[in-house]
């Protein structure tokens, strides 16, 4: 500004240019002076609704509830189709073999000299307590290993083995207390201590409804289907003649599926006994019993006919697996 000043006082100097100095102009780069002022959006709003609006979202009304959502979403964008997806056919056994005997009937005949004991031959034929753990599902077999983990975090190597065997010591001493309570032949002299278990007055409602006892921790072998067992007890519950399996539990299991494969041990050896030369019987329900340490009343969970036939077509399928897993292994093995 100072040479466009001292230009202007040159030229009057000389009077020859008449020169006024114009108004100072000041010069901007900010783009905010050369842009216009906004107009604020909300100068527009009506504030007679906008005010009716907030005081309705603010106002105490009902509370939403998930039904109500659901409604009010069926009335904006109509109702939900909800697409299942397309259901895997059902594995079926590639060779059947029927649970149930025809040629016998289900009736059995008295038995003077008691219940049937019949003692386990050991040989190469696998159990049925093998097949089922060598054919668990991944999901079964993670959820086993976890459990194991986590007990052993816990109790440690030698708590957890020390807590494995007296587990397996308590059922075993709770099979021979049902043993000796159904065998009428059995001496009760010496075992009181065991029949005041808390697993003994566990299942005391269900020894009622149980008469008929025809087996008692006898074997079973099926010939055709090549497996073996030890079965706990056939009598008759509630009047209908059962394959009875006991169990044992720290925590409750009311339904059946909480026994994982109990169901598949059971009609594995009703199929047995059906079929079996040693049993002139045939057995068509099952029965499993679930019993607490606590003395809390068992569960027992009563399989007909029907359910019986469910499961035996999935412990085929088991048998199955477990056949080709040992043909694998032969395969691979080297000579």
């Amino acid at each position: 500004m100072k040479p466009h000043l001292t230009i202007c006082r040159l030229l009057r100097h000389f009077n020859r240019f008449s020169v006024k100095p114009s108004p100072l102009v000041s010069f901007s780069t900010s783009p905010y002076l050369c842009r216009q002022k906004k107009k604020n959006p909300y100068e527009t709003v009506d504030q007679g609704k906008y005010s009716r609006l907030v005081r309705s979202v603010l106002s105490k009304g009902p509370a939403q509830t998930p039904e109500s959502l659901f409604k009010e979403d069926d009335v904006l964008f109509g109702p939900v189709c909800k697409h299942k997806a397309p259901e895997q056919p059902a594995r079926v056994p590639e060779t059947w073999f029927p649970i149930f005997n025809e040629e016998r009937s289900g009736k059995p005949h008295p038995r003077a000299s008691g219940p049937l004991k019949i003692p386990l031959q050991r040989h190469e034929t696998p159990s049925v307590t093998r097949v089922l753990q060598q054919t668990m599902t991944p999901e079964q077999s993670f959820f086993l290993e976890r459990w194991k983990q986590r007990m052993i975090l816990e109790l440690g190597e030698d708590g957890f083995a020390e807590y494995t065997s007296n587990t397996f010591l308590q059922g075993r001493q709770f099979h021979e207390a049902l043993e000796s309570i159904l065998s009428p032949r059995e001496n009760l002299e010496g075992r009181e201590e065991l029949l005041q278990s808390g697993y003994i007055k566990s299942v005391q409602h269900i020894l009622k409804e149980i008469s008929g006892v025809q087996a008692l921790e006898s074997a079973v072998q099926h010939e055709a289907l090549k497996y073996v067992g030890m079965l706990d007890c056939v009598a008759e519950y509630q009047g209908k003649l059962c394959l009875i399996d006991w169990k044992t539990s720290e925590k409750p299991k009311p339904f059946i599926h909480n026994t994982y494969d109990n169901p598949l041990q059971v009609v594995a050896y009703m199929g047995a006994v059906n079929h079996d030369a040693h049993y002139s019987f045939q057995v068509q329900c099952g029965l499993i019993v679930v019993a607490y340490k606590d003395g809390s009343p068992a569960h027992p969970h009563f399989m007909d006919e029907e359910l019986c036939s469910k499961y035996w077509a999935k412990w085929l399928l088991r048998l199955e697996e477990y056949s080709e897993k040992q043909k694998n292994q032969s395969i691979l093995k080297p000579d």
